[in-house]
């Protein structure tokens, strides 16, 4: 119970600066309903861990609730970071044929 107040502390904090974030318009609204959704959904996960258990124990895995969203969590974070890495090198090579017609330019 206690490992819960302190989660829901926390993602309250997030939230907050999630908000000043918002009010001083250093996120875009896409990014702000994206991570509120994110939070909210991980409260909702926190709040309802019991039942989270016993679903995951009717669909027949042996590991807990919140193994099982980890193990999520996880996955949804190396597709995260394989997106960012797209979008890296789609801007280096944007970034390079750029510099390349400017220093064309440049040259004659």
């Amino acid at each position: 119970m206690i490992q819960q107040l302190i989660a829901l502390i926390i993602i309250l904090f997030f939230l907050g600066r999630l908000f000043w974030q918002k009010k001083k318009d250093s996120i875009s609204l896409t990014e702000f309903i994206f991570w509120l959704f994110f939070w909210l959904a991980s409260a909702f996960a926190i709040l309802y861990i019991k039942t989270i258990d016993s679903l995951v124990a009717d669909l027949g895995f042996s590991s807990s609730g919140i193994n099982i969203l980890f193990y999520l969590g996880t996955i949804i974070l190396f597709y995260l970071i394989l997106r960012l890495r797209l979008r890296l090198e789609k801007n280096e090579r944007n970034l390079t044929k750029i510099i390349r017609d400017i220093a064309l330019m440049n040259k004659k």
